[in-house]
């Protein structure tokens, strides 16, 4: 493998990349502009509100399904309310995951770079995420809902073994549909307020980490070699099956008075559900399709994770 300086002039399907410290140098320009303290900027003493969402209905995984229409509205709210402790809990476990694979990034970086000091810089957004997220649970009086064992262990894995274009990959996936997702709460004014808050800390902030694993990810994927790329492709695909498998944790619908089997077999069924999670993932896998990681096994792990048509 032929050896790239920072300097070389990179191109892909997508144009020109840019320089990584030019890159780093405007995000962390942006970081020091908008960036917040969420024990400051939320107001964690308020009382929730009666009647109000804790995630917009539509995005509920059993929306529009036989069993919703059966449902009470407070049915319905306390879904809500369990859903969001189920996506705040895998956000946690995906932000400490995704912690680890940049300091693994950076160890053998240039540490006075402003590619490696915008990496902590956004290191110290997801500690502030994690505990967001963990502080919006106890707030909301749900339990957590950790992921299933299995797969708990196999990111002990992928934090170990996971190579550079694979780990920004992986990043994308677990950033850009709960994007997606989020950028439809914060507006939304059903949704608690204290929700609203946290989903419009998280997407102005996380559009400062897409944007550095996009442009990282495109370098990796022009100058790794084949081997890597194909690797990426695979795992990428398994980890959109992972993460699909474990968006909403199951138990959530026992906890709400559902049964759990009916309830699971609805949401694989449900079209709406499927076009959700797709357009979810819409403007991700255009991306990775662009610069050629949705190809051969990758793209047909992808389907069947049904993030992909």
């Amino acid at each position: 493998m032929t050896t790239v300086t920072d300097s070389e002039v990179l191109r892909d399907a997508l144009g020109l990349l840019r320089n990584r410290e030019e890159v780093a140098e405007r995000l962390l320009a942006s970081s020091a502009k908008h960036s917040f303290d969420p024990d400051k900027e939320l107001d964690w003493d308020a009382p929730l509100e009666d009647g109000k969402w804790f995630w917009p209905p539509e995005l509920l995984s059993l929306y529009d399904t036989p069993m919703w229409r059966k449902m009470s509205e407070d049915q319905r709210l306390e879904l809500s309310r369990h859903e969001a402790a189920s996506l705040g809990s895998l956000g946690i476990w995906f932000e400490i995951i995704l912690m680890q694979l940049l300091v693994r990034h950076i160890y053998d970086k240039p540490v006075t770079s402003n590619h490696v000091r915008y990496a902590l810089t956004e290191i110290a957004d997801e500690c502030r995420h994690s505990m967001m997220f963990a502080r919006m649970i106890q707030k909301g009086g749900a339990p957590t809902y950790p992921v299933p064992r299995l797969y708990h262990n196999l990111a002990r894995v992928l934090k170990t073994v996971s190579t550079t274009p694979g780990s920004f990959a992986a990043t994308l996936l677990g950033e850009e549909i709960l994007d997606w997702m989020q950028r439809l709460t914060f507006p939304d004014d059903r949704v608690q307020t204290l929700m609203r808050g946290v989903t419009r800390i998280h997407v102005v902030e996380e559009a400062r980490h897409v944007r550095y694993a996009r442009e990282e990810l495109r370098r990796q994927m022009v100058t790794a070699p084949a081997w890597e790329r194909e690797l990426t492709r695979v795992s990428c695909g398994e980890a959109a099956r992972v993460f699909s498998t474990c968006f909403v944790n199951p138990q959530v619908y026992e906890n709400v008075g559902l049964d759990r089997r009916e309830a699971v077999a609805q949401v694989k069924a449900s079209g709406h559900r499927r076009e959700v999670m797709q357009n979810g993932a819409r403007r991700l896998t255009d991306f990775l399709d662009d610069i050629g990681v949705l190809r051969g096994v990758g793209r047909r792990l992808w389907q069947s994770s049904g993030l992909l048509a």
